[in-house]
């Protein structure tokens, strides 16, 4: 458990958006929710890593941006991760024994 928290905070969906997508391509916030159907706040609170990156907003990133949905869902699954595993303090012993 200890090596989980000790790794680097994996890099947040949103910051990849802001980072890789919205900058180098000079999209503004407001035009990728007009493109995806979305509210401004929606976008902005993803970019500001407030939210979190649904399977519905995936398909939409992948689309808009010619990746893959798990692209997407993977960087929020590593972020997930991280903060349980920054919660957790002891994970249970298995359950089954390996023979």
């Amino acid at each position: 458990m200890n090596e989980l928290i000790r790794r680097r905070k994996p890099t947040s969906p949103g910051e990849i958006l802001r980072e890789e997508f919205l900058v180098p391509l000079a999209v503004t916030q407001r035009r990728l929710a007009d493109h995806l159907g979305y509210d401004v706040k929606v976008i902005n609170r993803l970019v500001n890593e407030r939210t979190s990156v649904s399977a519905e907003m995936a398909l939409k990133l992948g689309a808009t941006f010619r990746t893959t949905p798990e692209f997407w869902l993977n960087a929020q699954k590593a972020v997930d991760l991280f903060h349980a595993a920054s919660r957790i303090t002891e994970l249970p012993r298995a359950l089954l024994k390996v023979s």
